[in-house]
């Protein structure tokens, strides 16, 4: 059985100041979604599922099936704020979203195979697909998750500060902590560093971070929801409460419930938070072109 991939597309861009789910990073128009699932399809998943919200659904929907009917199998959630467990309740006046582990479980009704999660608007790499394809399909008869671990050094941005998740693994290659460390830096004199209480704590080149790429099974939507159920009747009646995918996996990690496998990757990483990244994402995109990491004409 084909592993899926998830697609985390449910966020609204406030920040970047327009949907960037369907902005154009390359010379033909192509989203960088359409990167992602371009070496996706190389690497072996076998289904899309696309997270997105209903105001957006149609034109999103449109938009990919006029690329990719035929070349992959594709399904269309929504995210909204009144699909929760039987019985919850909210408070009336939140918009804000549940969040990315809620996001996930969403999909619970077209996902019964093993498979992995991304952000929309971030590029991952092609050896990423490949290490991430292959951990899915050997899992038939395990009941490990993963999180694809990036080197620090091939995540650093030019243009500022970074926030980070940084992995933390036992001897056995599984995770134990993730912890989220802000505006990190590379420094003039090539130290990458982060405030800290009162002063800077150094990182290594090599420290492995999380960038929201995941390898979960279907067991996952049970978890989830148990999970989600607690936080509702705590967390369900404020504005701003977020349930994050990091929540759910140092949960189960603590409490023994399951191992995360860390797969360490050489990929580059990139992606666009801002405007301003835009000219640099395009950039790089032109440079895999060049280098014949892409067609020109993806499809």
């Amino acid at each position: 059985m084909k592993p899926t991939l998830l697609i985390l597309a449910a966020g609204m861009g406030s920040r970047y100041g327009k949907l960037k789910q369907m902005d154009s990073f390359g010379p033909n128009g192509e989203t960088i979604i359409e990167y992602s699932i371009y070496d996706a399809i190389a690497a072996g998943f076998g289904k899309l599922v696309f997270i997105v919200r209903d105001s957006f659904k149609t034109e999103f929907e449109t938009y990919f099936r006029s690329k990719l009917d035929g070349k992959i199998d594709m399904e269309f959630v929504s995210q909204e704020l009144n699909i929760i467990p039987d019985g919850m309740s909210f408070l009336e006046e939140r918009q804000k979203p549940w969040g990315t582990a809620h996001a996930i479980w969403v999909a619970k009704n077209v996902i019964n195979e093993p498979f992995g999660v991304i952000n929309a608007d971030d590029y991952y790499g092609v050896e990423a697909y490949g290490q991430l394809a292959s951990f899915l399909t050997d899992q038939q008869n395990n009941k490990d998750f993963a999180v694809v671990a990036y080197y620090l050094r091939n995540t650093l941005s030019e243009h500022g500060t970074v926030n980070r998740g940084v992995c933390t693994l036992n001897e056995e290659g599984h995770l134990i902590d993730v912890k989220e460390c802000v505006k990190i830096k590379r420094d003039l004199d090539g130290i990458i560093r982060y405030p800290l209480d009162e002063g800077n704590a150094e990182l290594s080149d090599d420290t492995l971070v999380s960038m929201n790429m995941w390898g979960f099974l279907p067991s996952y939507f049970d978890y989830c929801e148990s999970m989600f159920i607690d936080f509702l009747k705590n967390e369900g009646m404020k504005l701003t409460s977020e349930f994050y995918i990091p929540t759910l996996v140092d949960h189960l990690i603590k409490n023994n419930i399951l191992n995360v496998t860390v797969i360490d990757t050489e990929s580059d990483w990139f992606g666009v938070t801002y405007q301003e990244d835009k000219p640099y994402v395009m950039d790089k995109i032109t440079s895999l072109i060049e280098n014949g990491v892409y067609p020109k004409n993806l499809w």
